[in-house]
């Protein structure tokens, strides 16, 4: 049978630690190919809060399959179409932010499996299979094995339904998204707060008791990273491509700004 191979999701398989880089700023497919290069397994495509086109979102998608990463698209919350579009267009892993319960859990499920898993009607000439022939029932299989679907957990009621979420059949990660939760529970940016680090223990304990893998956003700093990943996250935004670019080129005129001038 015809496979499709998601660097993002064998990093999990295998228990190592899966890397990813948001993509906010970048426009062109370059992007994808420097990333490989800085070491990431996947891109965070972000079409929730950046003001990437879909088209733009596609084509970096496709450079992505080139380059050996897996393209990742986070959409707005219950943009089902977009999120099909783009899984049919390079995407090999969605993101859906703001799901609160169970039942919002299998509908992300239902709208981005095919058949049986889910209701995702089927297009053929795919760029995940290099837009070859392939039969239905392969490519339907092949896809719904290597779709990376991750919901974004990012309300104290979001945590407390973590084991019921972790318990749908078809969902893979349970993302925190740390920011808009501290914000939730009164403690924006907070991310050190101890109830921030018992919301990452119960996620982590329920995608654990489930098979499933527990993520990490909107946290960079170098010191919190660590203590959030020994806890058991292994899914992990580790930055975006604007912050990357600001720190670097602060670094430098940093450096420069110090010098003598003779």
């Amino acid at each position: 049978m015809e496979t499709v191979r998601n660097v993002a999701r064998e990093r999990l398989e295998r228990g190592e630690l899966s890397l990813g880089v948001g993509i906010k700023l970048a426009r062109t497919v370059e992007v994808a190919k420097a990333m490989k290069t800085a070491g990431f397994d996947w891109l965070f495509i972000d079409l929730e809060h950046g003001s990437l086109t879909l088209d733009t979102a596609c084509q970096i998608a496709v450079g992505a399959l080139d380059a050996g990463l897996a393209p990742i698209v986070r959409v707005p919350n219950g943009e089902y179409s977009m999120a099909t579009r783009a899984l049919d267009n390079g995407a090999l892993g969605i993101v859906i932010p703001h799901v609160d319960s169970a039942e919002e859990a299998r509908e992300v499920v239902a709208k981005l499996k095919y058949p049986p898993d889910g209701h995702r009607s089927v297009a053929g000439g795919v760029p995940q299979f290099d837009y070859r022939s392939i039969k239905i029932g392969e490519l339907t299989k092949s896809l719904n094995a290597a779709t990376l679907i991750s919901v974004m957990l990012e309300t104290p009621r979001a945590i407390s339904n973590a084991k019921e979420i972790a318990a749908v059949p078809g969902i893979d990660v349970l993302l925190i998204g740390t920011n808009d939760l501290c914000a939730e529970m009164g403690i924006p940016g907070d991310f050190a707060n101890e109830r921030v680090v018992d919301a990452y223990d119960k996620t982590v304990a329920a995608c654990r008791a489930h098979g499933k893998w527990a993520g990490m956003g909107g946290i960079y700093d170098d010191k919190l990273m660590p203590r959030y990943i020994a806890r058991g996250v292994s899914f992990v935004l580790a930055g975006a491509d604007m912050g990357f670019m600001l720190a670097a080129a602060a670094q430098r005129t940093t450096f420069l700004r110090d010098l003598k001038h003779g």
